[in-house]
């Protein structure tokens, strides 16, 4: 405990003392934050989505029509509660082979436009039958804000440990540890704690004070929330870990850092929905613990869900871990 409390305590004060790095910690994800929710927080867009059950519906005149985005989708239930919360604008089932239910949210406008588009297109073989739901919108920057969280923890970890380590074992202070009786998992253990801590009081900072100005929709428990947060960051910096297990080149360890980070920020769900896009996307996506992080914070602060419907993302999180850092420490190299 001794050797594990000086190497972390050390590390915390090596963090701190650079004022550039915490300050761009801080900022950097604010600034983003700030920028969207003032220039498309209040901006409706042009494009509809309507959600389909069933593929077949593809062959009527309303699923012909252009500037809608139809969303295939066999879980009706899903496709409901994403109505209520304005991510689809309306959904259509059918009920037999003339008559197809379609669900539109009474607070929408987008709901109410394609429901006089639907009726002009109506054939007379096949009737429509309403169903209304009801459910607040969430705005894109309640959507965004899982998203920009889980990127700067992704930045935090992989940089803010991986590249570290690589300069210490250039500037020989790892062979200096190896002197010591370190061992290479007290060793990255510290490292683990460390940047945890760092890692959760900066993103605290972060969501406390944009919540205080933008007033984001939070409808599950913080607890949960911080579970996520931690198990997240763990993981990700036990792959960061893993990818400056043996390296001593700061060029190498930064190519390889970009190559990692770059995919998972633009196919994680940060920016845009995966909704709708190619299969194998979306499967690549899957092997990104990025995506499990914001999928599962986006889950709990837009859809109040619990540990148990989340508990895929949690365990695959897990699983992740374990293999990262018992690889890690097998690998680990000093010299």
């Amino acid at each position: 405990m001794k050797r594990f409390l000086s190497v972390f305590i050390a590390r915390n004060k090596e963090f701190i003392r650079d004022r550039a790095a915490l300050g761009w910690s801080l900022i950097f994800p604010i600034l983003v934050i700030f920028g969207f929710a003032f220039s498309l927080s209040d901006h409706s867009q042009s494009l509809f989505k309507v959600g389909l059950s069933d593929l077949s519906l593809l062959n009527n005149n309303f699923t012909q029509l252009k500037y809608i985005d139809f969303v295939p989708n066999s879980n009706l239930e899903n496709m409901i509660s994403m109505l209520k919360r304005h991510q689809l604008d309306m959904v259509i089932a059918p009920e037999s082979k003339s008559l197809q239910k379609y669900w539109i949210n009474s607070t929408s406008p987008k709901g109410y436009l394609l429901e006089k588009i639907l009726k002009g297109v109506e054939q007379p073989t096949l009737r429509y039958q309403k169903q209304i739901v009801s459910g607040n919108e969430i705005r894109y920057v309640d959507w965004l804000i899982s998203g920009l969280l889980g990127m700067n923890l992704m930045f935090s970890a992989l940089f803010g440990v991986g590249y570290n380590i690589v300069r210490y074992r250039k500037n020989g202070v790892l062979k200096r540890l190896k002197a010591t009786p370190l061992t290479a998992f007290e060793f990255l253990l510290a490292q683990i704690a460390s940047r945890l801590i760092l890692i959760i009081c900066v993103s605290s900072m972060i969501y406390l004070g944009c919540h205080w100005y933008i007033h984001f929709q939070m409808l599950g428990s913080y607890f949960n929330l911080f579970i996520v947060l931690c198990l997240g960051a763990i993981c990700m910096i036990s792959l960061s870990l893993l990818v400056a297990s043996r390296i001593s080149s700061e060029e190498l360890a930064g190519g390889l850092l970009n190559i990692i980070s770059w995919p998972m920020m633009f196919l994680s769900g940060v920016w845009f929905s995966l909704e709708g896009a190619h299969p194998a996307v979306k499967k690549l996506a899957l092997l990104f613990p990025l995506t499990h992080i914001i999928d599962a914070s986006r889950a709990i602060m837009t859809e109040g869900a619990g540990l148990e419907k989340i508990s895929g993302n949690l365990i695959t999180l897990g699983c992740m871990t374990v293999l990262f850092l018992g690889t890690s420490s097998i690998i680990f190299k000093w010299k």
